[in-house]
């Protein structure tokens, strides 16, 4: 299990491992404090996604005085708490939010989206479709009943009898393009979900790591030889970032990947000192999967292709 944390932009702060059989919301607070004592930094704001952050978690985080922003699980507040949403909910329109206090302490922010909404719509509507084509089927039974899913919308009618609850899909429908955002901090409602929509760059960062860096699979039985693999690719991933960095700043309008591609064509290298402005040349040792040098141990006198 690799806990990995970046800051903004998706810059590598540090990451930390742990048994593959580890629940991934216990490995959050061993790696910020882990990475604070290594680094003296003070405590960040974390912003993490609901299913990292149990409700034990949450405490933890207020215990240990951690300003949080994650998102909230809005159908599963109090039923007090939910009225109020869906009363303040009505007549919203795009971008809107509001703020409701929650009796903890802490802020839940909800905001209304009409692309959420359309999205809410479809997927509740192919979920149902799904749903139907169960139902008629007749291989339903009390077994398949259960609130996960879109089997919430289930109810039994008579002893055998499956059939769909329309009143609870008109009741789901009063959500659509709601979110809700919990945070026991003071930043403004705009400043919070802007910085949890930036969540996405953790989620590139390990996309990154698995596909262009090839992190994954992993054949290393060994912890220290799992380290050391977890390192090199930590270190890839720091310089894949700066060379991110450094086309946007010069404004170089090419990917990282596509520049890594590029590398793999060049043989010279032109460069300058930067203390002494001394221009210097390096010429690159071929690589032994080199086009030419596979041609050249071939045997072929014909020119590489």
């Amino acid at each position: 299990m690799l806990g990995l944390l970046v800051g903004e932009g998706g810059l590598p702060i540090g990451y930390d491992i742990f048994e593959g059989n580890t629940f991934e919301g216990h490995t959050l607070l061993p790696t910020l404090r882990k990475i604070q004592e290594k680094y003296g930094f003070k405590q960040p704001i974390v912003v993490a996604d609901a299913a990292m952050l149990s409700e034990e978690n949450i405490e933890k985080l207020e215990r240990a005085r951690y300003p949080f922003i994650i998102g909230a699980r809005i159908k599963n507040e109090s039923e007090q708490m939910k009225r109020a949403i869906l009363k303040k909910s009505v007549g919203m329109k795009d971008q809107e939010h509001f703020v409701l206090q929650r009796e903890d302490g802490a802020r839940l922010i909800v905001t209304y989206s009409d692309k959420r909404a359309k999205k809410d719509a479809q997927n509740r509507e192919k979920g149902l479709a799904r749903l139907e084509k169960r139902v008629k089927t007749g291989r339903l039974t009390k077994q398949n009943m259960n609130d996960r899913g879109y089997n919430k919308f289930l109810t039994l009618e008579g002893e055998m009898t499956v059939r769909i609850n329309e009143r609870k899909v008109t009741e789901d429908k009063r959500w659509d393009g709601l979110k809700g955002y919990l945070t026991n901090t003071r930043l403004a409602a705009e400043k919070v979900t802007e910085n949890y929509s930036h969540l996405w760059q953790i989620e590139r960062a390990f996309r990154i790591s698995k596909t262009d860096l090839r992190i994954r699979p992993i054949y290393h039985y060994r912890r220290r030889r799992i380290e050391s693999h977890l390192c090199i690719a930590f270190v890839a991933y720091a310089i894949f970032k700066e060379l991110e960095m450094l086309l946007k700043k010069h404004g170089i309008e090419m990917s990282a990947q596509r520049a890594g591609e590029l590398t793999q064509n060049m043989y010279e290298l032109h460069y300058t000192l930067p203390d002494s402005n001394e221009h210097r040349s390096l010429t690159l040792n071929m690589c032994r999967r080199s086009p030419e040098l596979t041609h050249l141990r071939s045997g072929s006198t014909d020119p590489p292709p």
